[in-house]
């Protein structure tokens, strides 16, 4: 069964890597807001950074690029993220803490 990419999806991700003290949070808000994603980006204490995204699978795609690739002076060691249904709970993106 092929996947719909306009489909609306949540996308639940943890960053991995020098991802703290480089402006990866910020980045991750200007990439959503440019694909008007919705939902939000937070440090975590392991140092980790944690993202809650919804929008279309591709825009999803582009914006999971977008953070492997990471701000300068970011090492994106690794991702692990799912796709979740999503919940609509979020009317914008934004950093939280």
């Amino acid at each position: 069964m092929e996947t719909n990419p306009s489909e609306i999806k949540r996308l639940h991700a943890q960053i991995e890597g020098h991802v703290q003290g480089v402006g990866f949070r910020y980045f991750t808000l200007e990439q959503a807001r440019r694909l008007g994603l919705t939902g939000w980006v937070r440090n975590m204490p392991n140092g980790h950074v944690e993202v809650c995204a919804e929008g279309s699978r591709q825009d999803l795609e582009e914006f999971l690029r977008k953070l492997y690739e990471g701000p300068s002076g970011a090492y994106v060691r690794d991702i692990t993220y799912e796709y979740l249904p999503p919940t609509g709970e979020d009317h914008s993106f934004r950093v939280t803490f």
